[in-house]
């Protein structure tokens, strides 16, 4: 989790926001607490979505759908506001990891554990498809593991986004490669059975300890999911029976939820869990996530508000719509909060960059400026963009159709920027002079960091940024920067120093040999600047859409 940065809100509805748990295509998620003490998962919306009324009325559908289903293995939705001006929803926060961070720590998860967590997520499926739901994104990290059982997350939320984009001549694929159905990546009609299958991907995954159609692309694994036949290999007797019976390609032949959840426990889900489902190792990992939880509290308490903008958003062209982000609870909370400070007095021009800022009101630009590349490409924007209109490879985000004339902006005025320019929110020195002993990277730079990345001021996901900074002089290698976008496709960039100080790290950032043909080769200057804890990562390169990252360090 992340501390609040100086232009996000402190309140929601009538929620304090405690810090930041992740971010995606459709919006933000933040950890937050009722005024009778209940900690929550806020979801607030990207802005340029309040302006899609289409995507209003789904939202408050679903909303009102997944509100109903309440059942013991989903994340119970608490409250919502369709109708503010940035929309929101509430959802009852677990103190547990997803399975996809549980399998990274600890690895497969015993039989009795599987069978525990098959049963309670059918049982959950079986609940959301009574009501007419698909839920079509079943994948490990919409799965939270508590004490009480698993978790089915995000159900429901995902569906609201249909429609609000525009169509591909092959449809729209919404889901995540290797868990998505056949039926799902051909653009088929999508029934309860799709998620059926998924919930067997899920199975095999929490078994085997990786999912069972691997692969190095996207590509690779929808074909693979389509084509041939799940690897079960650690797999054996009845589970293994019965995940190959939900991953049958044939919707028709796939056995339904009520069906699954009474072969893997015939007394209930409930009596499973009852005796102890996790392994020891996460047991304690649970235990002391909850503790650290009780621990947080927020960062002074400020009035509740609707959450206004600080700019008008796109007003023309479909969004670009994508999963709602990560679940609420990935790793144990642990956060820095910055120390108190009244909003109302500006920050001084020359405050150091790692110094504390408070949060205040919810400022967001989705204004975007881009100009095409070389040959009518821009750098890894144009990448994010044509892969997220190919409908039949859409992973988490919808295919949708982005027209650079209708951005404003052709990469000068407003939106350009210059090798030599400093971007105003870099946060260190604009000027470009070595660092103190000739040209030494400082030591707060060295080492691997990750974080999530944007484009066109923040309205354009594009995937994880890794960064690997080791020591270098003036016109040598600085380190590399791996890009990996929503599909899981990546292109690797090479970073040569060009000068350095304590407050700020300039870099011509250069595709690396061997790059897909999606990459862009084309140079661009970017900047590194510490902040806090963590490094900001910006490029002034206009046609790559001014990528930024907050990246924290991992090792």
């Amino acid at each position: 989790m992340q501390p609040l940065d100086v232009d996000e809100p402190t309140a929601v509805g009538p929620y304090r926001l405690l810090g930041r748990l992740g971010s995606g295509g459709m919006g933000r998620v933040y950890l937050g607490r009722s005024s009778g003490g209940r900690t929550v998962a806020v979801k607030i919306v990207h802005p340029h979505f309040a302006l899609d009324e289409e995507f209003r009325a789904r939202f408050r559908r679903e909303v009102e759908a997944a509100r109903r289903v309440g059942g013991a293995w989903t994340a119970p939705v608490l409250d919502a506001d369709p109708d503010a001006r940035v929309p929101w929803v509430a959802t009852g926060y677990a103190a547990g990891p997803s399975l996809t961070a549980a399998v990274a720590d600890v690895g497969p998860l015993p039989p009795h554990s599987v069978r525990a967590l098959g049963a309670g997520l059918a049982e959950a499926l079986a609940a959301v498809h009574e009501l007419g739901l698909v839920h079509r994104d079943v994948k490990p990290s919409n799965v939270l593991l508590t004490l009480d059982g698993p978790l089915l997350i995000d159900f429901g939320i995902a569906r609201a986004t249909d429609g609000t984009a525009s169509l591909t001549s092959t449809g729209v694929s919404i889901g995540s490669p290797g868990y998505m159905s056949p039926e799902q990546i051909l653009g088929k009609s999508v029934t309860g059975a799709a998620d059926v299958f998924s919930l067997g991907a899920v199975l095999a995954y929490a078994a085997m300890g990786e999912p069972p159609f691997p692969g190095d692309s996207s590509a690779a694994l929808l074909y693979k999911v389509v084509h041939e036949e799940p690897e079960l290999g650690s797999m054996t007797g009845d589970l293994r029976e019965l995940t190959a019976a939900c991953l049958t390609k044939d919707p028709g032949g796939r056995p339904a939820p009520g069906e699954v959840a009474r072969r893997l426990a015939p007394e209930g889900a409930a009596r499973l869990v009852a005796g102890g489902w996790l392994p020891g190792a996460l047991v304690e990992q649970v235990s002391r996530s909850a503790v650290q939880l009780l621990n947080l509290d927020a960062v002074g308490e400020r009035p509740s508000g609707p959450v206004g903008f600080s700019s008008p958003s796109v007003g023309s062209g479909s969004p670009s719509v994508g999963e709602f982000g990560p679940p609420p609870v990935m790793s144990p909370p642990s956060v820095s909060v910055p120390e108190q400070r009244d909003a109302s007095v500006p920050e001084p021009r020359d405050a150091e960059p790692g110094a504390a800022q408070p949060p205040g009101k919810l400022s967001v630009s989705v204004a975007a400026t881009s100009a095409p590349g070389a040959g009518g490409r821009g750098r890894r924007l144009s990448c994010t963009v044509a892969l997220a209109v190919a409908g039949a490879l859409a992973a988490v985000t919808v295919g949708s159709v982005f027209v650079f004339d209708l951005l404003p902006g052709n990469g000068q005025g407003d939106g350009g920027s210059s090798d030599t320019q400093a971007s105003p929110s870099a946060g260190g020195s604009e000027t470009e002079s070595p660092g103190a002993g000739g040209s030494a990277v400082p030591a707060a730079y060295l080492g691997t960091w990750e974080g999530q990345a944007t484009g066109l001021g923040g309205s354009l996901p594009m995937g994880t940024f890794r960064l690997t900074v080791h020591k270098a002089d003036v016109g040598e290698e600085l380190g590399r920067l791996r890009q990996t976008d929503q599909l899981g496709l990546a292109c690797n960039d090479v970073l040569t120093l060009k000068s350095v100080s304590e407050k700020q790290i300039v870099a011509t950032s250069v595709g690396a040999e061997g790059n897909h043909s999606g990459c862009s080769q084309a140079a661009a200057t970017v900047r590194i600047t510490p902040v806090g804890d963590d490094l900001n990562y910006r490029s002034d390169s206009a046609e790559s859409g001014n990528p930024t990252s907050r990246m924290s360090k991992i090792k």
